[in-house]
């Protein structure tokens, strides 16, 4: 990759910004004008913005950090050893007028990944998968193919990455299909099932695990999948002593249509054409603190959010970790589940 790729304009927009980070696969971008390094983004930045109430529409430079890592081209030798000691992403090098001419990234760097060791994964597996018909008259949704591996093998794989390897599915519909696959499947992760007799929502069902859980974890449903770093997401629940953190992806929508907005008496307010919307929506992925498990009522149907929205009224602390779009996958309706296998066909 060329480092122009990498050059971004400090009055680009964050959504932009967004995009371009997706779009390079890379975690971070680098103003320079005239190529002299002033600043560096990195989805991390883009993450404190947001939380802090940033408009997308925002230019870079107010999320931007002006106080960017950087080594003269001169002391290469010690780039590696000074990515790791810092904890960054990339390293740019420069010459003696300031001028970006090299970036050094952490691929090659022997980085500890398993940051979520120890963790135990809940994944709702029990839905009957209504929006995926007629796929789920033969398969239940968890082992619909995306590609050549159903999608919940895809979900574990994912949280193996980062050192997960402690399953509890949460199963309903066609469970023996999906029990009888992880039995015959060579796997170095544990899988354990909750039997749910009846329907009981996303939430709901988690009451099947009382007693079985007694550390933080992960709850995802089970028809997504998240291009994410876990172990940031964890540092960042623990970091903000959340009860429960919401993994919230960033959509830009554009109406494409005019829209009229009426006064009380029927004339016009205002007239805009093809309006765009800026909003942060729920991937069903999320940290959860155990208790939230034990204070649950048993055989209660509720979905996960009527739990965060009664925690939210008592005052408890419930966050929100954001994700770029690109980052978040759902297969929940046909037309997405299309659109999963043709990006997964891509990166492979």
């Amino acid at each position: 990759m060329r480092i122009d790729e990498l050059l971004i304009d400090e009055n680009t927009s964050v959504l932009n910004t967004l995009k371009k980070l997706d779009e390079t696969g890379q975690r971070i971008l680098f103003i320079a004008p005239e190529g002299k390094l002033a600043a560096a983004v990195t989805d991390g930045d883009i993450r404190k913005y947001i939380l802090r109430g940033g408009a997308l529409e925002g230019p870079l430079r107010e999320a931007a950090n002006y106080h960017p890592k950087s080594l003269p081209l001169e002391q290469r030798a010690r780039a590696r050893a000074y990515i790791e000691e810092q904890g960054i992403d990339a390293l740019p090098l420069l010459d003696k007028q300031g001028r970006i001419v090299d970036i050094i990234f952490t691929s090659g760097v022997d980085l500890d990944n398993r940051t979520c060791a120890g963790l135990s994964v809940v994944i709702m597996a029990g839905g009957l998968g209504t929006r995926l018909y007629p796929y789920t008259k033969i398969l239940p949704k968890p082992l619909i193919p995306v590609g050549e591996r159903p999608i919940l093998e895809l979900i574990i794989d994912r949280f193996c990455d980062f050192g997960c390897t402690d399953f509890h599915l949460v199963v309903n519909y066609k469970k023996n299909m999906i029990k009888s696959y992880f039995n015959d499947l060579e796997k170095n992760y544990h899988v354990s099932y909750a039997d749910e007799d009846e329907p009981l929502g996303t939430g709901g069902g988690l009451c099947l695990l009382k007693g079985k859980l007694d550390h933080t974890f992960f709850l995802s449903n089970c028809d997504i999948l998240l291009d994410a770093d876990y172990g940031d997401i964890l540092n960042y629940h623990k970091s903000q002593g959340n009860l429960i953190t919401m993994v919230c992806a960033v959509k830009h929508f554009t109406v494409p249509y005019g829209v009229i907005e009426l006064n009380n008496d029927g004339t016009i307010q205002t007239m805009r054409e093809k309006p765009e919307m800026n909003f942060l929506t729920n991937t069903g992925v999320y940290v959860v603190e155990p208790r939230v498990v034990e204070e649950l009522e048993d055989g209660k149907k509720q979905g996960f959010t009527d739990i965060i929205e009664h925690y939210r009224a008592m005052g408890e602390k419930v966050g929100v970790y954001p994700i770029s779009e690109q980052s978040w996958m759902d297969m929940g309706q046909i037309e997405e589940l299309d659109h999963m296998r043709r990006r997964l066909e891509g990166n492979s």
